[in-house]
Formats: C-alpha cells, structure tokens, sequence
C-alpha cells in the first residue's frame, strides 16, 4: 500500500518554494503526494484530505499564522470524523510547539530539517496511527 500524504499552504501566505521541495522528498521517498496549492482554507485542506483518503497531511507555514490556522485544520479534520495526522513545517518559534501540540499537531519541522527526518516522522506517523 502507498503512502499518501496531502500538503498545503492555509491562508495568505504565498511562499511556496518550500512546500514544493518537501513534496519532492516525499515523491522520492515513495510516498504519494497531493499538492493542493496556495491560498486553501482549513475547511478545503480536511475535505481534499478525506477525499484524497490520505494518511497524513502536511501544513507549510511561514505567514506566522501557524497557531491559528494548524488547529483549525485539525478542528475541521476531527469535526468530520477524521483522525489523519497533521504535521507542520516552516517558521515556528519553539515557544510554539506546545501550543501546536496541544492543538493536535503531531510533528513540526523547522529551517534545516533533513529529508531523512521528514520521511522518518512521516513513515512513523502512519505506522502509529
């Protein structure tokens, strides 16, 4: 069975430089990757991902909006049934990473995380869940 993983870039933030090298790590990785591209709510990222029917969904964020749009994608993940990981990458100061995993974020990858460790942690979650 194939791995699939959804990522997206929630809200205003245009940077996607990033999001597109990490789909790419995990495409060589093996796993299969839905990109939904820039400017998703929290609603559109939980519906693509039950849809897409994938094991994890990854967050790029580098807006600064990481505590108020991480969990709402959780929320709308949980409120339609779905218990599909969610992790984050991007700009998160370490005095976040509480907050975000109290919210139900379940990885966070910051600036200069390897390839190694996101395909790790990916393959983890999945294996856990």
């Amino acid at each position: 069975m194939t791995t699939r993983v959804l990522v997206a870039k929630v809200g205003l933030d245009g940077h996607d430089r990033g999001i597109k090298v990490v789909a790419r790590i995990l495409r060589d990785a093996g796993m299969e990757v839905v990109y939904t591209g820039l400017f998703q709510t929290p609603e559109m990222v939980a519906v693509a991902a039950i849809q897409e029917d994938v094991d994890v969904v990854g967050l790029s964020m580098l807006s600064g909006a990481h505590l108020t749009l991480a969990p709402l994608v959780v929320a709308a993940l949980r409120e339609r049934g779905s218990d599909i990981p969610v992790v984050v990458g991007g700009i998160v100061p370490g005095n976040d990473v509480e907050d975000l995993t109290s919210a139900g974020v379940a990885a966070i990858f910051g600036p200069g995380a390897s390839a190694e460790e996101i395909v790790t942690a990916m393959t983890d979650l999945i294996v856990s869940s």
